[in-house]
């Protein structure tokens, strides 16, 4: 079956590129991970590290979710520190990215070294081979990399945090640096999420998790330049759906507007149908946006909740359905299953997309 004929027959790439779907697609963030119990029997034989760096159990996780619940895609497993190992950067896990050495002067920016994907990572390469080649062609593999400014957050701070203080304050005091620093990670994310696509992927994300911490003068001034900076490159090379996720940014809608990308993720503190508006009505394929909290609640609550997502998105120009986040890992499977049975009955004949 060639390329082209695969794609048509796939209902997220169709809904990402707001064409025609006989109903709504779903998959959800971090759907390959530690709620499932084939993961942790996966995780029981090799820690977390060595699993995003062994291509025969990554390419099973990322498996497992479109098997067992009927996903319209799939995601990579892989972590968005991943790629700033090629680039010169120490990182260690220890229930959570540590970077013991971390970006604090203008120096220490040059550390910050260029990616060569087929050299820094060759076995993330490997992964997205094994899984493109045994998905089937209506569910699409998404690649993904984290944005300049969240991979910033960790190389200043070096470590998690609830409000990256340390990076922020970096970010008023050098933004010469600050600049350099963003524009680099850039086109280390750009080669490598072109590289993804070249071993198979159907769809590139880009999560900016942490850009809900910036005001709307910040992202425009630094950050939207560099997401443009990674699209740029990207359309000039590949033709794929290209998805940018800004988590908490909906007060950064309006400077998103006019973004070269065909998905925006939306979580859920917003309504589809008012992000749309304020996205540049019809601009954009939406992604999202249910509550992950709503997995937990009874069965008819959990289908209000999608009903009422459903519902927001009704004359959007494409809908892929998501959680507003990534899963919680206290998830119940069977929770999950529901809500992908209930996207995909409910939104039948719902779904048309093509919005004008």
């Amino acid at each position: 079956m060639s390329d082209q004929i695969a794609t048509a027959t796939a209902p997220f790439i169709a809904a990402a590129r707001g064409e025609p779907v006989s109903r709504t697609p779903i998959w959800v963030m971090r759907q390959a991970g530690r709620y499932l119990p084939e993961y942790r029997a996966i995780r029981d034989k090799i820690d977390f590290l060595g699993l995003t760096r062994h291509p025969e159990y990554a390419a099973e996780v990322t498996l497992q979710p479109v098997r067992r619940f009927g996903m319209d895609a799939a995601i990579l497993f892989a972590d968005i520190m991943t790629p700033l190992e090629g680039m010169g950067v120490d990182v260690q896990f220890q229930g959570g990215p540590v970077l013991p050495d971390p970006i604090r002067s203008a120096a220490d920016v040059a550390r910050v070294t260029a990616l060569e994907p087929e050299e820094g990572v060759p076995f993330l390469l490997e992964t997205v081979q094994r899984v493109a080649a045994e998905l089937p062609p209506e569910v699409p593999l998404i690649g993904f990399a984290g944005a300049p400014f969240t991979l910033m957050c960790y190389l200043v701070e070096g470590r998690g945090s609830k409000d990256f203080v340390k990076a922020r304050a970096f970010l008023r005091a050098e933004p010469a640096a600050t600049h350099a620093l963003l524009d680099r990670l850039a086109d280390g994310m750009a080669v490598y999420l072109e590289a993804q696509a070249r071993a198979g992927a159907r769809a590139l994300m880009i999560f900016d998790s942490w850009i809900g911490l910036l005001d709307r003068a910040t992202f425009e001034a630094f950050e939207r330049p560099a997401v443009e900076r990674i699209v740029r490159h990207l359309r000039e090379r590949v033709d794929v759906p290209l998805i940018y996720f800004p988590n908490q940014g909906g007060h950064l809608h309006d400077s998103i507007q006019g973004l070269d990308v065909d998905v925006i993720g939306v979580d859920w503190r917003i309504p589809l149908a008012e992000a749309d508006a304020n996205l540049g009505r019809g601009r954009y394929t939406l992604q999202g946006n249910l509550d992950p909290s709503l997995l937990f609640a009874p069965g008819p609550v959990l289908d209000e909740g999608v009903d009422r997502v459903l519902a927001s998105a009704a004359g959007l120009r494409g809908h892929i359905f998501n959680l507003g986040h990534g899963i919680d890992r206290h998830t119940d499977p069977d929770q999950l299953a529901r809500l992908v049975d209930r996207v995909h009955a409910a939104s039948v004949g719902a779904a048309s997309g093509g919005m004008a």
